[in-house]
């Protein structure tokens, strides 16, 4: 009979986030020995990599690190919740963040090819997914960089960790409100900075789309380029973070509250696990 108990299979499942069967199964082989049920699972995990390829990854967590001048946000992704707040996952992701920031990648591609030691990140990732038995990967990537930044990191639930992480670089001196609008951008999710940034052909396609809507709601021929150009105006402050309404008084723009701040909000990233 092997030489573990029940607290044993417990203890190696919650360090490692590996599956109740697929532990005590280890333990039995490596006959009680945790390093050996270790090295066990991580290889019949490296043998399972390829197999879960194809599988979903709609947890996970958030993570950032500041830097010279600058925060790296990335989101690691995995499969479960139960393995999104083990505790070998999330050191995994610190250790992922640190070696992205270092290498100041901005890219997936960069920061999997990023030094994390002996080792590149998309083979420490790799061996880390062996070991755990669910698919792993580094979903989103970005370094931003300003005369100042904050950081907002939001928990979706207390037992988890952060889902939503949200940096903002700005020049200035008022913290607190840029830290408020970091807070905004959590909440209402916008994707370019100004209305300047919005893409001329994502404009356009929204004008195609509202003049099709109004047509059909049979508004009158004359009315409809008052009434898309009314509409493409409310995409545009729906998107552009310095047009939308500022989420804790929606009588003032955050472009109106950066100013009355004395701060200039240069750039953004907001990260959401599984968006």
């Amino acid at each position: 009979m092997a030489n573990f108990t029940i607290a044993d299979i417990k203890a190696l499942r919650e360090q490692l986030g590996t599956g109740m069967v697929d532990t005590k199964k280890a333990l039995e082989e490596a006959e009680g020995d945790r390093e050996k049920a270790v090295e066990i699972l991580r290889l019949k995990g490296a043998k399972g990599n390829a197999k879960r390829a194809d599988r979903s990854t709609s947890e996970g967590l958030v993570v950032s690190r500041e830097q010279d001048g600058g925060v790296t946000l990335i989101e690691l992704a995995c499969e479960t919740d139960f393995v999104a707040k083990n505790e070998r996952f999330i050191a995994l992701a610190d250790k992922v963040v640190d070696a992205v920031a270092a290498a100041k990648a901005n890219s997936v591609e960069d920061a999997l090819a990023a030094s994390a030691g002996s080792q590149s990140v998309g083979e420490l990732i790799s061996d880390e997914a062996a070991i755990i038995g669910e698919k792993i990967e580094l979903r989103q990537v970005r370094t931003v960089t300003g005369d100042a930044v904050e950081v907002y990191m939001h928990r979706t639930s207390k037992d988890l960790p952060p889902q939503i992480g949200v940096v903002v670089a700005y020049s200035g001196d008022d913290a607190a409100t840029a830290r408020s609008i970091a807070q905004h951008i959590s909440f209402a999710n916008p994707s370019y900075l100004s209305r300047e940034d919005v893409p001329a052909d994502a404009i356009e396609k929204e004008r195609e789309i509202v003049t099709e809507i109004s047509r059909n709601e049979g508004k009158p021929e004359a009315a409809l380029p008052k009434i898309v150009e009314g509409r493409v105006s409310a995409f545009v402050k729906q998107v552009a973070l310095l047009e939308q309404d500022y989420a804790k008084d929606n009588k003032l723009s955050v472009a109106q509250v950066a100013k009355d701040a004395g701060i200039t909000v240069t750039d953004f990233a907001r990260f959401k696990v599984g968006a």
